[in-house]
């Protein structure tokens, strides 16, 4: 291994930043399926395992190189001392939880619903109190961090309505009370966002989305410094949520086009906010790069672009937006993100399919809503299947 480019630029650092060196050449680390890794001594085993000299032992654990190097690589994208990597997002939010929200989990807004039901139902069941409050709601923090809790975690921007929270202003109040401030950066990327140089103390992606890029792969990272990571290291290694060898090195393929695959999204993603926006049958359109967005202000201090998600309220209610969403053509109608195709959810049937009318109503998150994921098709026709599809 060598040192990590940190100081380069994103785009180098996300195809140079893996520090591995090749004994043939190659300009990316080779895929090794080994479960298992052998010493010439007992001695050698022993230096590896109690952390005096790196080296690979068990896949399980992480210690393995194609795993180490994308960690590293991962690593460098948000700036960060070390990372994580799982086998979903899901499980690296789990081994968050567990390791750190044991006194308490405050979440912020509006999330995916996996990580709702998670707070809501699964981990109360284990005695770790969590409380959900909306964005309108931030009166409710300090009293809640003053009671003990030790984690609050949000999105920003949120799943699907791309609501936007002021890293900075809530790391502060974290950190006042001596809480840890986790950010889950996946819509953003950290081609958008760097959410620790503002100030939070932990990121993570559900790497299947923007990382991944290609609708191929089930990843999860964690980004963050080694003291707060070590002991979630123990929770991944017992809880079996490693990412396979297989899966790190088609992440570590997928990273090295990070960068101009977000920069075309963002781009494409804009042109179509703003024909919807001017749309006669969309009655609203969520959009952090849209001038009159409640958000576009923070998006501008916060953000170095808006992002590829754009979500849309469609004219005449749930039934009308599902005939939008079974008429559109280029639009894959799929859950999930960030990929090359562009996909198209109605939340109320998937990703938020889990909460109750009532509380998805409270969330702003209505029927008529359709999340749009914008691929690198060209925007033009992205725009004009969308306009069919509304016709």
């Amino acid at each position: 291994m060598t040192d990590k480019p940190t100081g380069a630029g994103l785009a180098t650092r996300s195809i140079h930043g893996h520090g591995f060196v090749d004994a043939h050449g190659s300009p990316h680390p080779p895929v090794y399926d080994s479960t298992t890794f052998g010493f010439d001594t007992t001695a050698d085993l022993l230096d590896v395992v109690d952390g005096r000299k790196p080296g690979s032992l068990y896949t399980r654990y992480g210690m393995n190189p194609t795993i180490q190097a994308l960690e590293q690589t991962l690593a460098g994208l948000e700036g960060a001392e070390a990372a994580w990597s799982f086998c979903s997002g899901m499980a690296a939010e789990t081994a968050l939880f567990l390791t750190h929200g044991r006194e308490g989990i405050v979440c912020i807004g509006d999330a995916y619903g996996g990580t709702l039901e998670l707070l809501s139902t699964q981990l109360p069941l284990l005695g770790i109190k969590t409380h959900l409050i909306l964005g309108g709601e931030l009166d409710r923090l300090e009293g809640l961090l003053a009671a003990g809790a030790k984690l609050v975690f949000l999105e920003t921007p949120t799943n699907p309505t791309l609501e936007l929270f002021d890293i900075r202003a809530i790391a502060a109040k974290a950190h006042a009370h001596g809480a840890l401030l986790a950010i889950d950066n996946t819509f953003a990327s950290p081609v958008n966002q760097q959410p620790l140089t503002l100030g939070a103390d932990l990121v993570l992606h559900s790497a299947t989305k923007y990382l991944g890029g290609h609708s191929d792969l089930t990843a999860g990272a964690l980004m963050g410094p080694a003291q707060l990571l070590g002991p979630i290291w123990d929770w991944r290694k017992n809880l079996g949520s490693m990412i396979a060898p297989t899966t790190a090195a088609l992440l570590a393929r997928s990273l090295r086009t990070l960068v101009v695959r977000v920069e075309r999204q963002n781009a494409s993603a804009l042109r179509i906010a703003r024909a919807m926006d001017a749309h006669p049958k969309v009655a609203r359109v969520f959009y952090p790069g849209l001038a009159d967005s409640p958000g576009h202000a923070l998006a501008r201090q916060q953000m170095q672009g808006f992002g590829g998600m754009v979500s849309i309220e469609v004219s005449g209610g749930g039934a009308a937006a599902t005939r939008v969403a079974d008429n559109l053509k280029l639009f894959a109608l799929a859950p999930s993100l960030g990929g090359a195709e562009s996909l198209v959810t109605q939340p109320c049937t998937t990703t938020h399919h889990g909460l109750t009318p009532q509380e998805r109503s409270r969330r702003g998150i209505t029927d008529a809503t359709l999340r749009l994921s914008v691929g690198l098709e060209d925007a033009e026709d992205l725009i004009a299947d969308l306009e069919q599809a509304l016709g």
